[in-house]
């Protein structure tokens, strides 16, 4: 309430009814209109409020023409204001009778009817008296319109309650969930839910899919997916400038992998060239993809730029560097972020806690990450993170193994641990080296020389110049014996980080060069003769670029293997894999006269191997799926022919029925594809590469496979998950169960049980057990490209 005392107070008492929020605006106009008329007419207020008591305004207000003018165009704008009030009135009252105030216009005209004596106080009382009446007009029109929202919901009440449907069984007790956590996460808000039963129901039926559509629902008024944008064909690039400008700044990190690419270009730029003509005719549709690299965001903490300067690992750097290149010269459409506020835009997530799905359909077909990024999805992407995982390839270093990924049984067989249990299909987990089948093999690129350039470094090199693997000091500590033993007939370079003092862990007899930029490390392996590991890091790319560039590779054999069992730098790591020594693919896949591996623990084993390489000769040799066209090659076959979002091939019993497809080889070892076996339509690789065995007990699969010359592979364990199967083999199965267990399908030891696979995503490559013999699937590869079968391009 407004009241003007006859003193010169103006009085704003509470009302007893709670003021609405346009009720409050329309008194707030009303009080600074009075205030604004105070000052108008030369006069001075005052204010204060006490306790309880009213907001009171002291005013002191001078009389004259001039202030009765000011008065009356108050008066007219008040009047202005009732009109537009009764006009909405009578729009939200409709026909009903309504209780009529006295009309504000009347108080209006009032002001006139004063006697020309009358003090100012009084004029000013009767403004303040419409502003009221203004105020109460407003609550009544608030209160109907109210009635009418109440009477409307209850008309729908029955139309806005939990459906018992067969076909949304989750329905009733998601309604439940909301009732109590609505306001657990804003994004709720932000899709229109409110807190009444409507809005749960029209949230969980058309943003959500828990419940069935809502009948008196305007359907077209649901989200629907947008048209898709016309598929246009992928062309080879050559020109790498705009993805050097995607690929941002600010970063030590980002600016090390740009000088990679940049140094690069010439070399994707003729393997493009190669793989058009080798490819020619094939059509490849353009993909969107998204590329998120999660380590580099500042929530994950990214303490890999600090270090780029200081010697630390870059052999992440590299591998991203050279996805980011291979996937634009194969012409799709890139984004690439490395902060989360990024990710969030470019997938549509709403404003919130993560608890909702995205604003939009994604408008990714593929999603390159790492595990820091498949979290930070995870979190922010809702329900619709479950939707899309098919379309991610999260880049894994050491890989994952299919018994650590399936997170129930993970869980109840003690394979959990931080960074497993995602229930994705194994081949999306893509490693830097081939030595986990069960996963795809993603790789990265070292420098090709040509022959001009090979043949200067063989004309270049130092017969007794070594130089030692390890940037960081404290991967030479210890390792005093060796370096004094190599000292003696080599030379020794190291290229370890330092501030301003030489690190102590480094003799005093080693040339130390500190950190090198890539290209002159890469002149400083080519004069050498040897470049030596220490046992860490592994399985990084500095190996492959020395043996690349001329250099023999020394390295020690682990004896017993390094694993998650017995050290801490794979303890967490979600795989059970033994590492033998330093670089596995180099001692396997490359191995002499390029690659030594010695018992280190041996010192005449190790002086031995020493003399022995400075009398052996090597060309520079660089393993084709290392090269930029043998990575091309490698993620266009990926692209082209991997779709985890299609219905996964059953794992049941006779789902396949091994007679159908197997004949036993002539030698009685082993199953082959039947040459009139029909062709299975979507299976990749193509099923006529495959040769099943049955390893001894106690060998995985992966093993058995190498040891024929062959490479495991996973998508062809359906084939062979049968009965059939077995018996093909001349193997009788006394009983045969089917079960969840990452060694199946196998036969128990002793007896003749057989036991197949109940789940897909267990079937594994890896693994063994002196109980069970494993029936492996097999396959051929192409030569210097074991991703790839024979007929997989």
């Amino acid at each position: 309430m407004i009241a003007v005392h006859p003193d010169g107070k103006i009085m704003v008492r509470r009302c007893l009814v709670t003021l609405r929020p346009f009720r409050l605006f329309v008194l707030g106009i009303g009080f600074f209109t009075l205030c604004f008329l105070m000052t108008s007419l030369g006069g001075q207020f005052s204010a204060r409020r006490l306790g309880d008591s009213p907001f009171t305004i002291r005013t002191e207000v001078p009389g004259g023409p001039e202030s009765r003018g000011v008065l009356r165009k108050m008066s007219e704008l008040l009047e202005l204001m009732a009109r537009r009030v009764d006009a909405l009135a009578r729009l939200g009252n409709g026909s009903e009778p309504q209780p009529q105030p006295q009309r504000a216009s009347e108080a209006c005209a009032a002001v006139d009817r004063l006697p020309a004596g009358a003090g100012l106080m009084e004029r000013i009382q009767a403004i303040a008296q419409n502003v009221s009446d203004i105020a109460v007009k407003v609550d009544q029109i608030l209160r109907h319109s109210l009635l009418l929202h109440t009477k409307v919901s209850e008309g729908r009440r029955d139309q806005c309650e939990a459906p018992s449907d067969p076909e949304f069984p989750d329905c009733s007790g998601k309604v439940e969930w909301m009732r109590a956590r609505w306001t657990s996460d804003p994004c709720y808000a932000f899709f229109g839910v409110d807190g009444t039963e409507c809005s749960f129901l029209i949230y969980l039926s058309e943003v959500e899919w828990f419940c069935p559509p809502l009948p008196w629902r305007n359907q077209t008024a649901a989200r629907r997916a947008p048209k898709p944008l016309p598929r246009v064909q992928a062309v080879f690039r050559s020109n790498l400038s705009h993805l050097l400008e995607l690929m941002g700044s600010g970063k030590e990190s980002l600016i090390f992998m740009k000088k990679r690419t940049r140094r690069l270009t010439s070399q994707w730029a003729a393997a493009a060239q190669r793989l058009t003509r080798k490819l020619a005719g094939t059509q490849r549709d353009q993909k969107q993809v998204l590329v998120h690299i999660g380590f580099l965001t500042e929530e994950s903490g990214d303490v890999f730029s600090p270090r780029v300067l200081k010697g630390g690992p870059l052999g992440e750097m590299v591998q991203w560097a050279d996805i980011l290149a291979a996937l634009y010269v194969l012409g799709h459409s890139l984004r690439i972020t490395v902060s989360l506020k990024e990710l969030q835009s470019n997938l549509g997530v709403p404003p919130g806690r993560g608890s909702c799905p995205l604003t939009m359909p994604l408008p990714f077909d593929l999603i390159y990450t790492d595990y820091h990024g498949l979290q930070q999805m995870k979190q922010h992407m809702g329900l619709s993170f479950k939707k899309y995982r098919c379309r991610i390839r999260v880049i894994d270093t050491f890989g994952t193994e299919p018994a650590y990924n399936h997170e129930e049984y993970a869980t109840l067989h003690g394979y959990r641990t931080n960074w497993g249990y995602w229930n994705l299909n194994p081949k999306q987990f893509m490693t830097m080296f081939p030595h986990t089948p069960d996963n795809s093999f993603m790789g990265f690129v070292s420098e090709e020389l040509n022959e001009t350039e090979k043949q200067l470094i063989k004309g270049g090199k130092a017969s007794n110049m070594a130089v030692v693997y390890g940037k960081e000091a404290s991967i030479w500590k210890g390792k005093e014996k060796f370096l004094n033993i190599l000292n003696k007939y080599m030379e020794v370079h190291g290229t370890v980080y330092y501030d301003s003092q030489r690190p102590p862990e480094v003799p005093a007899f080693v040339k130390n060069h500190g950190l090198l930029p890539q290209p002159e490390f890469q002149q400083l392996l080519r004069k050498a003769k040897l470049f030596i590991g220490f046992g860490f890091p592994y399985e990084g790319p500095a190996p492959l670029e020395a043996i690349a560039n001329g250099c023999i590779f020394l390295q020690s054999r682990f004896s017993p293997p390094h694993s998650s069992l017995n050290h801490e730098f794979f303890r967490g790591k979600p795989t059970s894999r033994e590492v033998f020594s330093q670089h596995p693919y180099a001692e396997n896949f490359i191995g002499k006269p390029h690659v030594w591996t010695v018992d280190y623990n041996n010192s005449e084993e190790f002086e031995a191997a020493i003399k022995a390489i400075m009398k052996t000769q090597v060309d520079p040799y660089l393993p084709y799926e290392y090269t930029c066209q043998g990575m091309l090659e490698r993620i266009h076959a990926y692209i082209q022919h991997q779709d985890f979002c299609a219905a996964p091939a059953p794992a049941s019993p006779g789902s396949h029925p091994a007679q159908s497809f197997f004949v036993l080889a002539p030698n009685a070892t082993h199953l082959e594809w039947a040459l009139n076996a029909s062709s299975v339509p979507g299976a990749w690789p193509p099923p006529h590469s495959l040769r099943a065995w049955l390893a001894a007990p106690g060998k995985a699969c992966t093993d058995a496979c190498l040891d024929r010359g062959l490479i495991c592979e996973p998508s062809f364990f359906p084939f062979l998950n049968s009965q059939e199967a077995f018996l093909k083999l001349q193997v009788p199965c006394d009983s045969t169960e089917s079960e969840m267990h990452h060694l199946y399908p196998a036969l128990a030891q002793p007896g003749q049980e057989c036991y197949l696979q109940k789940e897909p995503l267990l079937f594994s490559c890896a693994g063994a057990s002196t109980k069970y013999e494993r029936l492996c699937p097999c396959r051929d590869f192409l030569k210097g490209q074991v991703a790839l079968c024979q007929g997989c391009l």
